[in-house]
């Protein structure tokens, strides 16, 4: 039977029904009529549990909240005064108070002895259980246990009066020393410990409500107690407060020896409603759970094992929940046994018991501790393909003219404005600044390269002004305004083509393109209207992964070519000779020789060679003049420039690895947390910031960014306007319909793959994406583009990554060695137009970006192509080939998938890696979005070779499987055998409990 203190209360679903209990009146056991059909004596602990968990309770009470757990002990003996001393608290992880007495152990993971934890059953089976107790002081509390008590078996008048004045003994906390004089933090206490129905909450002060203001339930009793007075907050860490949940509960655990015992005094309490009682725990929040165990002298040890084992028990996330749901006394032993069948025992004598093991960067969710097994034959992939998929509402078909487009406006607008107030943070400053500088060298090197492609046609400051005006539009009116639109390497290809073929035959190469790109708008818009953008559903992980893998190693590569082509202009004197040093010189001479090019000049310019002081021209004047340099210190393009090329590696690596490491600060262990979330926030702003003083500091000329520094078309002979006819035929508008559905795909494919890897479900994104409205911005900026001269843009993958992995949440609350949960993205508009609207004012800041070096800029590439390898599980896969199978990590699908089926996937992944690259690189680049295309037909083709359990790998990434519960029930039903296995050994050990006792 389950004692249950109750008052009057309404018969609710699920809830106990007794009488009120007076103080030191015998009770009767309350029985369970809650309307449920209780589970069968013949069920597994596991199943019990399952049920209990999967019941709905319409009671407040029962609603489990986050727990603070204090272990309490004290030795009192004849003659001797005692205090309750704080030795052990757990929030997540075990804090032990050091030997030492003066400061708390790091948190580490809880180690029990197997014979304490069948203690503890023992004394939950045989000891007193009160439930849903009413009670306003611990003076109550102690009453109602000690009647209790002394129900199961006499106890003398004075020993009773001894076990009381114990219980109520004042309790010493570890941080009582050291907290005089603390700065109040802004964050309100009540906001931690608020419950609504309490009769003990904080006021806006943070000062308690005396239960004497209220309605008062203890008959006959009107002395204030210690409990019951003002929290001090000077005895309180405010420190550890902050890593207190908000709405947590307490529970605390007092153990001890008192001499005069001669049987243990055992309770296991629940407060309801939960009761603020000063004093007890060290933090000023309600307490929810008490758990008690007085014994005689002698096993003060084996006291301190059991006390451990309930702290612990409670920070587990399924007794945790079995303790506020339990409806007598077996519901905790289930719980006690559900939780005896997850763990896992180590042999004494292979392991030392005194190692404090870390806590894990990682926790397995205890998900599927909840869910009953799916019955054998069952199969349950629909949360799988879930995650593997890109389902959902956004890319259903509507089967409507523009249905896609309307829906996602629906879908996003009532989060417009709350896009612009989410990004009031440090954290989307530091964001737009880091990507600002990543985006603007690309514009200009993709500005600089068209120039040269289409004879200053279309140049620098047109890519700079199409890519602000283009961005713009994008972060304002998008349906995922987290992608950053850039330049892309198969557009510039086209490009080119396109002003070789109008050169060739006599075209207008600017006019020509108009056309194009109004076509390629029209069909963009066309497949916003069909519903087009329902199609990236077939786009896989497998198709993803290599898209993304491509561009990252593109990123990379390109770094380090343009490193290297610093080499061509700041050659190395491979000739040097110390000795020679002296001899050194390079002077500028007449051609001995002059070219007809060179003779042309002159003439000119009437230049007249002979009269021309060469030797006094300086190394700009003699190469205007065409003429040569001479000397041991002259390279082929003029005079060795001395440390130019080995500063400019310096800076490259260093932007590198300043930059990884200053973004890793997070999880640093120096400086407070705020200090070092800042600083990886902003990581690459202050690595570019510190390269640029570094660099000014030293002097040396290394090459730096050029910035258009007039707002003006880079041609005289064109406008900011294009006729789209001009002087080409009229046929030619509708001829280049066939170029632009070339482009439609390119585009297309582009944008979406892009806009897939942002949206993936472990982004965590809530407001939603819009396919077909991001296709519709794209394609509308698009046509505006073509109309007024400008490159076209379309979302970049690489800055797109880069952008979210800057603006990931973290949880702040956090529990002592317990890592920040992942919360998600920080979702706003503000980064992007930011981003972009400086870029369209840098025509008027070259006095201030004239100092950023190029190299600083090759590495910030680099960084952002190496840290969005992360999370690719083909690489994982990759690094799998050279590691003997001992040292392989412990990967979900290595466990369960053979590893040449492994390797053999990795293999036809990389082939088509291999194949992309070759043709991006290639002439033939043109076609690259027809292969990325082709890359869902080969996923498609792959079922025919792997099984779907063989594919298990490829449906879900390693890091969704460990934050998610789903792969325990698509392995059950896939592998039905060792799942019936768990279940027959959960009963033998429930059989064998049972027997024990």
């Amino acid at each position: 039977g389950v004692h249950v203190p109750l008052g009057r209360r309404s018969h609710r679903r699920h809830r106990h029904h007794g009488h009120r209990h007076r103080k030191r009146s015998k009770e009767r056991d309350s029985t369970a009529e809650d309307g449920r059909e209780s589970p069968s004596h013949t069920d597994t602990p596991a199943q019990r549990v399952q049920f209990l968990l999967g019941t709905e309770d319409g009671d407040e009470e029962h609603i489990p909240h986050a727990l603070f757990t204090e272990l309490d002990e004290i030795c009192l003996r004849e003659g001797e005064d005692a205090e309750w001393k704080e030795t052990a608290r757990w929030l997540k992880f075990e804090e032990d108070v050091e030997d030492g007495g003066e400061r708390w152990s790091k948190p580490y993971v809880a180690t029990l002895s197997l014979h304490s934890l069948f203690e503890l059953r023992s004394c939950i089976m045989n000891g007193t259980v009160m439930l849903d107790m009413r009670a306003n002081s611990l003076e109550e509390i102690a009453d109602m246990v000690l009647d209790q008590y002394e129900a199961s078996g006499p106890v003398g008048e004075d020993a009773r009066r001894k076990i009381r004045e114990a219980l109520l003994k004042q309790h010493h906390h570890q941080n009582h020393k050291k907290l005089a004089n603390r700065i109040p933090i802004v964050r309100s206490f009540a906001d931690i410990g608020k419950k609504q129905s309490e009769p003990h909450s904080m006021d806006k002060n943070g000062q308690t409500v005396s239960p004497q203001s209220q309605p008062a339930n203890n008959e006959g009793k009107q002395d204030v107690s210690r409990e019951n007075s003002a929290v001090d907050f000077s005895k309180i860490d405010l420190h550890f407060m902050k890593k207190i949940p908000p709405g947590a509960e307490a529970s605390n655990v007092l153990v001890g020896e008192l001499e005069f015992l001669e049987r243990p005094v055992v309770a296991f309490v629940r407060l309801a409603p939960a009761v603020l009682l000063n004093g007890l725990a060290e933090v000023p929040i309600t307490t929810r759970f008490l758990f008690i165990l007085l014994g005689p002298l002698g096993k003060g040890p084996q006291y301190h094992e059991i006390g451990r084992s309930i702290a612990t028990l409670m920070t587990d996330e399924i007794f945790h929940d079995v303790a506020y749901k339990a409806k007598d006394r077996n519901d905790l032993v289930a719980g006690i046994d559900e939780f005896l069948d997850q763990v896992t025992v180590l042999p004494p004598g292979e392991w030392d018991p005194s190692i404090r093991i870390e806590p894990p960067k990682n926790v397995p969710s205890q998900e599927k501790r909840k869910i009953p097994p799916v019955p054998n034959g069952v199969t349950d992939l629909g949360e799988s393909g879930e995650h593997g998929g890109h389902g959902g509402p956004e890319l259903q078909r509507t089967g409507k003219f523009c249905g896609g487009l309307i829906l996602d406006v629906k879908r996003k607008a009532p989060h417009y404005l709350s896009d612009y107030t989410d990004a009031v943070s440090l954290q989307c400053l530091a964001s737009f600044l880091f990507l600002y500088c990543a985006c603007m060298s690309p514009v200009i090197t993709f500005g600089g390269l068209l120039g040269e492609a289409t004879e200053g046609r279309v140049s620098a400051i047109e890519s700079l002004f199409g890519a602000s005006m283009t961005g713009i539009a994008y972060s304002l009116f998008a349906g995922q305004p987290l992608t950053i639109l850039g330049s892309t390497g198969p557009v510039l290809v086209f490009e080119k083509i396109l002003f070789k073929f109008c050169k060739e035959y006599g075209l207008s190469y600017l006019s020509l393109r108009a056309c194009i790109g109004l076509w390629t708008a029209f069909f963009c818009l066309l497949l916003v209207a069909t519903d087009a953008s329902s199609l990236v559903c077939y786009i896989t992980r497998f198709t993803e992964e290599a898209f993304a893998a491509l561009i990252c190693i593109i990123f990379i590569y390109e770094a380090l070519e343009k490193l290297l082509h610093l080499g061509v202009h700041y050659p190395i004197n491979k000739n040097n000779n110390l000795q020679k040093l002296t001899l050194y010189s390079c002077s500028c001479v007449e051609p001995r020789d002059p070219s007809n090019e060179t003779l042309q000049f002159w003439e000119e310019r009437n230049i007249t060679a002979s009269q021309v002081n060469w030797t006094m021209l300086e190394v700009t004047e003699c190469e205007m003049l065409h003429g040569e340099f001479e000397g041991s210190a002259c390279g082929p393009h003029g005079p060795y420039i001395p440390d130019v090329l080995f500063w400019c590696v310096v800076l490259f690596f260093s932007t590198v690895f300043m930059s990884a490491f200053l973004k890793e600060f997070k999880t640093s262990r120096y400086f407070p947390t705020k200090v070092r979330a800042i600083i990886s926030d902003f990581a690459v702003f202050i690595t570019i910031l510190t390269m640029v003083l570094v660099d000014y500091a030293l002097g040396i000329p290394s090459p730096k960014l050029q910035v258009p520094n007039k707002f003006k078309p880079t041609r005289d002979d064109r406008g900011w306007v294009i006729n789209p006819v001009g002087p080409n035929p009229w046929w030619t508008t509708i001829i280049t319909f066939i170029p632009a559905l070339l482009c439609t795909i390119l585009i297309f494919m582009d944008q979406q793959i892009t806009a897939v890897i942002i949206n993936r479900k472990e982004h965590k994104l809530k407001k939603g994406c819009g396919y077909h409205l991001d296709l519709f911005v794209v394609g509308v900026m698009l046509g505006v583009c073509s109309v007024m001269g400008l490159p076209w843009f379309v979302a970049a993958t690489v800055l797109s990554i880069s952008h979210v992995n800057s603006l990931k949440l973290e949880s702040e609350c956090s529990a002592p060695g317990e890592q920040p949960k992942f919360l998600g993205i920080r979702e706003q508009r503000f980064t992007g137009l930011m981003i972009f609207t400086l870029m369209g004012c840098s025509v008027f800041m070259t006095s201030v970006l004239k100092f950023i070096p190029m190299p600083v800029l090759y590495g910030v590439f680099l960084y952002m192509g190496a840290s969005s390898l992360r999370g690719i599980q083909f690489f994982d896969r990759l690094k799998l080939f050279g590691m003997p199978a001992k040292h392989q990590p412990d990967f979900i699908y290595l466990r369960h998938v053979p590893l040449r089926k492994v390797h053999l996937f990795t293999i036809i992944q990389l082939s088509c890696l291999v194949l992309l690259w070759v043709i991006k690189t290639s002439k033939a680049a043109i076609v690259f979005p027809m292969m990325v295309l082709a890359l869902v037909f080969i996923r498609k083709l792959l079922d025919f070779i792997f099984t779907k359990r063989e594919l298990i790998n490829e449906i879900m990434s390693f890091s969704l499987l460990m934050s998610k519960g789903s792969f325990g029930n698509v392995w059950k039903s896939v592998n039905p055998a060792e799942s019936a296995k768990k279940e027959q050994s959960a009963k033998r050990l429930a059989t064998y409990l049972n027997r024990i006792e």
